[in-house]
Order: C-alpha cells, then structure tokens, then sequence
C-alpha cells in the first residue's frame, strides 16, 4: 500500500505540480488549499508525511504544523516547510514551529522526492523500533517472577543518569516540547522568554545527542524521559 503525502498549498499550479510529480513516484497524494483544510485532511487520511506552503489564507503553515504536533497522534509526522521567504528568523520560525525540513523556493520537484524520501525512510525506522521495543516490554512482562535482561539493567543506568542530568526546568522544556508547544508557547507556560528557551532546547539537544526537534521528541519517548 503506498505511503500517503499531504499536499497543502493555496496556489493551485504548485499544488498540482507536487502532486503529479508524487502520483508518478508512487505516491498517494492528498490535497488541501490552507492549514484548516489540512488540519481536517490530516484527521480524515493519517497521512505519512505533510509538504506545505507557509503563507495562505485562514491559516497559516506555521499554525498548521503547531496544531498539528500538539495531537499525540502526529507528533512524530514528518513535516516539510515550503516558501519563497529565506530570512533566517523566519526558517527559525519554521523549525520552532515543528518542521522537519524548510525548503526555500523555487526548489527542484527531484530535491522536494529526494527529501521525502529520507524523511519517511527515518520516519518508518523509528515507527518500526517503537513497535518492537513495545512489543519486546510487553512480552518480557512476567507477573510472577522477574526475569533478568543483562542489557535491561544496563539501559535503565543509562535512562535514569540522562534524567538525572536534565535539570527541572530542561525536564519541563522537554515536556511540552513533545507537546508542540513553540518557543513563545513555552515561554509563556514556564515564565521564560523564547531566546532563554531556545537554550534550554540546545541544551537537550546536546545532552541526548540528537540534531533537531523532531528527533529530540522520538529520543524522548523511545527512552521514556516523557509522561
């Protein structure tokens, strides 16, 4: 069964075109014109991967991929952000918003495939591990006598001396960052200003050893450091 990409764009030639050019890789392509269609679209078709425009009507794309990580089902969706605007504040606001990708315009559709392709190939890899360490936790479970792992007792070590390392302020960034709370929604919850919770985050993210966001959450919830 192909994978399923939400295409969200208000010009309808870029939407065509992405979708075309996915339908004929393989793809099964979903479309919507702004953010709220999408959030629907997202409800209704569980896509595998959302490519969308920043700037439309009614919503905008940095809302669409806040809304959409604040839904536990989608906080590991890979998102791709496409604009003409290449300032660096705003491809900030891309990646504080959740996205996996910014992608300036005008792009190649073969860098645009390209770039899916990785995204969902990691993104089956950590689904595929979730599920196996889930089912392993599951299985290992005996209720009437513990059974002994040599490697369990050795990653629990390493869970609890990463937990004890993050101080309670980084323990609570990391919360509702797994939440899809952006920088000035987390500062306005903790009492902090973006720029001071923007160094919480790059603190975790060299204290777990991960490059962005996104693998910052699945860290987190693969190594149980999250409710």
């Amino acid at each position: 069964m192909p994978l399923t990409i939400l295409v969200v764009d208000d010009d309808l030639g870029t939407r065509l075109s992405i979708s075309d050019y996915l339908e004929l890789s393989g793809y099964s392509v979903v479309t919507a014109n702004d953010g709220q269609e999408a959030l629907v679209m997202v409800d209704n078709y569980h896509p595998d991967l959302i490519v969308t425009d920043i700037i439309m009507p009614r919503m905008n794309g940095y809302e669409l991929v806040r809304r959409v990580r604040q839904q536990p089902a989608f906080r590991l969706l890979p998102v791709i952000l496409l604009t003409a605007r290449t300032k660096t504040q705003e491809r900030i606001l891309g990646y504080q918003s959740g996205c996996d990708l910014y992608l300036p315009k005008p792009f190649e559709l073969e860098e645009l495939a390209a770039a899916i392709r990785n995204l969902l190939e990691r993104s089956q890899i950590i689904q595929s591990e979730y599920r196996f360490s889930h089912k392993e936790n599951l299985g290992s479970f005996v209720p009437t006598k513990e059974v002994e792992n040599p490697n369990s007792s050795s990653t629990n070590i390493q869970q609890s001396q990463l937990l004890a390392s993050l101080t309670s302020r980084e323990q609570e960034v990391l919360e509702l960052l797994t939440h899809g709370f952006s920088n000035a929604d987390m500062g306005h919850q903790l009492h902090l200003s973006p720029r001071t919770v923007e160094k919480y985050v790059s603190s975790l993210l060299r204290k777990t050893a991960t490059s962005n966001r996104a693998e910052l959450v699945r860290f987190a919830m693969k190594h149980g450091l999250v409710e």
